[in-house]
This record gives C-alpha cells, structure tokens and sequence, in this order.
C-alpha cells in the first residue's frame, strides 16, 4: 500500500523512481517534445503529492498516474500557449533518440507521426501493456472507442511502414 498523506516526499520519489520514464514517454508520445513532456512529469508529480491519495498497489498508483499525465497532456495541447508557440520548419526531425529503445526507432517514428488520439491509444496498449478497458478509464473514452483507436491506428501504421511516406502527411 502506497499512502502519499503519510510521507509525500518518499512518496513522490518512489513513483518517480517506478514510473518517471513511463510517464516521460506518454508524455512524449502526446507533445512530441522532451522538454513539454519533462513539464508533465513535474506536474504530474506534484498533483500525485498534493492528492493525498492512498492506493492499494503500484498499478493503482501507476493507473492514476497515467491518467493524470494523460489529462495534464490533453490540457496542454489545448491551452493558449500551444497555440501561441511557433512552428518549427516543415522537414525539421526533433525525434529524441534517447526515448527510442534501440531496434525499434523506425516504428517508434511511424507511432509518433500518428495522430494523438491514435498514438496515445497505441502507446498505452503496446509500450505499457495495458488492456483496453484500462486504456479507456486512462483516456476517459469509452472501451469500443479505445478498440476502434487501436485497429484505425495499426492500418494506418501499416500503411506508413508500408513505405507511403506522403500517407503520414495524409492522416
């Protein structure tokens, strides 16, 4: 049993420790960019610290942690200052290499080309492991919605790992 209440800090420090990474990578999975998704672990810390929560098991707390991170993404992309940052020139690859696990670059990039709500989905279902029933309560969508993200998402990767590059601009 984790009690956040009881002693925040080595609480924040052991989710840290067990989920900083998985957080870091949905983060990067929804922004695109290392520092915005270093801003979500911070931010997702913090609220993990300031709930107070007590949660039966790692994988309750790992879930809540998600869904916060997921949350804080979505918020983000929608906030002004999204909208008031500049674009970075067509062509331009900022694909951070130290967040693709070796072997798998090539189908990391094709998941990060896909539309966020596609990617997310994906992410959540293969690099996490979690069930769709899951991913749904995380991303607050229904389950036939998560499943249908899933089976739209891995066609259009197939397409795009098929070799149609302009598919990816398509999309």
């Amino acid at each position: 049993m984790v009690d956040v209440a009881s002693n925040p800090s080595d609480a924040v420090e052991l989710a840290l420790d067990l989920y900083g990474n998985d957080i870091l990578r949905l983060a990067f999975s929804f922004l695109k960019r290392r520092e915005d998704a270093e801003d979500i672990v911070q931010d997702t810390l913090i609220r993990f610290m300031q709930s107070g929560g007590v949660f039966e098991n790692e994988e309750q707390m790992k879930a809540w942690l998600l869904r916060v991170a997921a949350n804080l993404c979505r918020d983000y992309l929608k906030s002004a200052e999204k909208k008031k940052t500049v674009a970075l020139p067509e062509g331009y690859d900022v694909a951070a290499e130290e967040l693709l696990p070796e072997g798998e670059s090539e189908v990391l990039k094709a998941v990060m080309a896909l539309p966020e709500k596609y990617r997310s989905a994906i992410h959540l279902y293969y690099y996490e492991e979690y069930s769709t029933k899951e991913i749904a309560e995380i991303l607050s969508k229904k389950e036939v919605t998560v499943r249908s993200l899933l089976k739209r998402g891995r066609e259009k990767l197939e397409n795009m790992m098929k070799g149609d590059r302009d598919y990816a601009k398509r999309i």
